[in-house]
């Protein structure tokens, strides 16, 4: 169900290292990837600084949109876990300054918790 999961925009999780070297340049020296995941060409990137979702545009992916949010705009955050009948969790983040929060859809088997753990953390 790898690529239907991917149609239906789920995400799965993505290596922090090939996260790293794919934005290479983007990431600020001493700044690491934390949890990935990969929705068909997008990414949302946790580091230890910021959350990052990455949004390649047209056909060919050449056209790419950079979003930054640093941890200290995070008002709140929701997760919810695959249940028995569900296959995929959801994530919502509420930022400040923007309307309308960000959600992903995450496959059953994503690191909810490393999610959990990494805005949680970056929230102290």
């Amino acid at each position: 169900m790898g690529l239907l999961d991917g149609l239906l925009g789920h995400g799965s999780d993505a290596a922090p290292e090939a996260v790293a070297q794919e934005l290479d340049g983007m990431l600020v020296p001493g700044e690491t990837v934390q949890v990935a995941f990969r929705v068909i060409r997008d990414l949302m990137v946790f580091t230890d600084r910021r959350l990052i979702l990455v949004d390649k545009q047209g056909v060919t992916g050449r056209k790419v949109s950079y979003l930054t949010v640093p941890y200290r705009a995070i008002t709140s955050f929701s997760i919810e876990n695959a249940g028995n009948f569900d296959l995929d969790s959801e994530l919502t983040i509420w930022v400040s300054g923007r309307p309308d929060p960000i959600a992903r859809t995450l496959k059953r088997g994503a690191d909810i918790r490393g999610i959990q753990r990494a805005i949680a953390a970056s929230l102290r």
